[in-house]
């Protein structure tokens, strides 16, 4: 009788929803190229890390409004310092109490050399402690996104990374691995029980979560299986070996939605695919011109866009899941206006006759760089740009390359020419502005921007958003910024994404603008 009430007090602790325990398997095209929660910027890998770890707010998957996390208050102690309440009784996964050391260390954590957060840390100067349960974030000037900013900025024990040698990020940009880059220890709902890269990740709940008792979740296991093969993920959900896929290919949707088992989510996220340009070396490597680069001239560029037939690729390639764009953030984005949103033309004609201009009448070999697990179709999408640039005599020697090596490659900008996607977490056009198109400096600037480009303008228009608070001027500035991207085709702009979640019927999700899930919200009925 006590053993049996003990396991019922232990059930009633991980709220009602555990006494019906359940697993949830899912996958996707790629695997998390990191534990490390400030080492990679990627979508994928902030959605999983979010189960684990957390930050001092985080957006509301219904409304997308900021509200407490692991903070429960706020104030604006000045127009460069905010103080935020730390949550009471808060315990990581092996039972410490999260402190305001924690949040001091990560916040400084998330602007070191090695990591890829810099530009989440934008305006940040430094975090203090106060006392044990409040932590002052100061300013180097008035930041009007901050708490958006700080939803991605996730909170790591202090005494465990200094235990484990793991005070900075693991560097993408090399090969070598830090503790936190294979093992996790947050506050978060889940516990990382194992992951064997490129196979499965397990995750088991965290007995220490301060949010059981108004979770909405009934799942106790969460298990991710990368699967690269389309045909193989849909099999996988029509047998029954997941219960979600979050990316099946738009060419299996129709049977998907015509499964009585089944169910399919859509939504269009956040995330704007593009091509970017080498426009600093002034050679480019494998290519046949010779002592100098044609991608730094403006005609150039513009002819590679003005080749590429993005009307076809919607409904050829990606069977109408795609929003052709020529903005560089999608229309949920401030700083979006239906002007930049205008493409120009495709039109192969004034393609021919602008690299005609240029100096390059017979075309010319360029390479050409694209994931071929990370977007949706996005080696098809590479694919048919490559037979389209060929009709003006551009022959871009395209090669694809799995997530997990394709980010560093691009990073030591081993590109001539590229594919990125870039979502806005932020929903602030700063964001994508800041790290595509300012020049490559500190940070956060320039921390994607592997073309290296680089415009006297864009840089003011970038350093000025960053602190403007007057919201008309500072919407002007946004849009000024986009619309400059556009003029000069910084990069060339394809489409937003239109994001299918597929799944069994018993499963109930929110579908979010970012394409995560909210993991207090899966249920497995």
């Amino acid at each position: 009788m006590k053993l049996r009430l003990a396991v019922l007090s232990a059930a009633l602790m991980l709220g009602a929803g555990a006494l019906h325990a359940k697993t949830f398997k899912w996958t996707s095209a790629s695997d998390i190229p990191t534990l490390d929660i400030h080492s990679q910027n990627n979508a994928l890998g902030n959605g999983v890390h979010a189960a684990v770890y957390e930050s001092l707010v985080y957006y509301n998957s219904r409304t997308f409004k900021v509200e407490p996390q692991l903070a429960t208050a706020w104030r604006e102690v000045s127009p460069t310092q905010m103080r935020f309440t730390l949550r009471p009784g808060v315990k990581f996964s092996d039972g410490s109490t999260l402190t305001a050391d924690d949040v001091v260390f990560s916040l400084m954590r998330a602007k070191a050399r090695t990591s890829n957060y810099a530009v989440y840390t934008q305006g940040i100067d430094r975090a203090v402690k106060v006392n044990d349960n409040t932590v002052d974030v100061i300013l180097s000037g008035p930041n009007p996104v901050l708490l958006n900013q700080l939803t991605e900025l996730r909170i790591m024990s202090k005494a465990w990374a200094e235990k484990n040698r793991s005070t900075e990020p693991k560097d993408i940009r090399t090969q070598e691995e830090s503790f936190a880059h294979r093992n996790a220890m947050g506050t978060g709902p889940y516990m990382v029980q194992g992951w064997q890269p490129d196979v499965r990740l397990t995750l088991v709940r965290n007995p220490n979560w301060w949010g059981w008792k108004d979770a909405q979740t009934n799942v106790t296991e969460i298990v991710y299986s990368p699967i690269r093969s389309e045909a193989t993920r849909v099999a996988a959900l029509l047998s029954g070996e997941v219960d979600l896929v979050l990316d099946p290919s738009p060419q299996d949707l129709a049977r998907l939605r015509n499964n009585a088992n089944l169910k399919v989510m859509d939504g269009v996220e956040n995330r704007t695919i593009f091509l970017g340009m080498d426009q600093h070396r002034d050679e480019l490597p494998g290519s046949n011109v010779k002592g100098k680069n044609p991608l730094k001239d403006l005609k150039v560029r513009r002819a590679l866009y003005q080749a590429i037939d993005i009307d076809t690729i919607q409904r050829v390639t990606m069977r109408g899941l795609s929003q052709p764009t020529g903005a560089l953030v999608a229309p949920q984005v401030a700083g979006w206006t239906e002007g930049v949103h205008k493409r120009f033309p495709f039109d192969v004609a004034a393609a021919q006759k602008l690299l005609a201009e240029a100096g390059y009448p017979q075309g010319f070999e360029v390479d050409f760089a694209c994931p071929n697990n990370r977007y949706i179709n996005d080696e098809e999408i590479c694919q048919a740009v490559t037979a389209m640039w060929a009709k003006i005599g551009v022959r871009a020697k395209l090669r694809t390359l799995p997530l997990v090596t394709y980010f560093p490659m691009i990073q030591r900008y081993e590109a001539s020419i590229y594919m990125l996607g870039w979502g806005v977490p932020t929903f602030d056009a700063l964001y994508s502005l800041q790290s595509l198109t300012r020049t490559v400096g500190t940070g956060g600037d320039g921390n994607y921007n592997v073309g290296r480009s680089s415009n006297q303008r864009m840089d003011y228009i970038v350093d000025r958003i960053k602190t403007e608070t007057d919201l008309q001027v500072r919407n002007r500035l946004l849009t000024e910024g986009l619309q400059l991207q556009n003029d000069t085709v910084a990069h060339i702009p394809l489409h937003n994404q239109i994001i299918p979640w597929a799944m069994k019927r018993s499963v109930d999700v929110v579908h979010r603008a970012d394409n995560r899930l909210d993991w207090r919200l899966v249920k497995v009925n």
